[in-house]
């Protein structure tokens, strides 16, 4: 978890890819990508959104500028959003 507030709520998913790939080839295992991404839930609306790929490392280099000049939480909620308008899938469980 990396964010959490009454509006949003931030987590980094970090895939163990080649240690699933082997358990499912036993001792000859594929290769695969590792999928990094952030899931981004706006409680407001129910949705969520996940975002790999290009898009994950967009919202790292966010992340490293927030680490070096530190944000007000107007400032996250807002960069949030934006990211949050991209969500279409509803929260069912989490």
């Amino acid at each position: 978890m990396l964010y959490n507030s009454d509006s949003f709520a931030v987590v980094h998913l970090v895939a163990n890819a080649q240690e699933l790939a082997s358990a499912a080839e036993g001792d000859h295992p594929r290769p695969v990508m590792p999928r990094h991404g952030f899931e981004i839930v706006d409680k407001r609306s129910g949705k969520e959104v996940y975002l790999d790929g290009s898009w994950a490392e967009l919202f790292q280099q966010q992340i490293e500028a927030w680490q070096h000049n530190t944000p007000t939480q107007e400032e996250v909620e807002e960069t949030l959003e934006r990211y949050a308008s991209l969500a279409q899938t509803p929260v069912v469980v989490h």
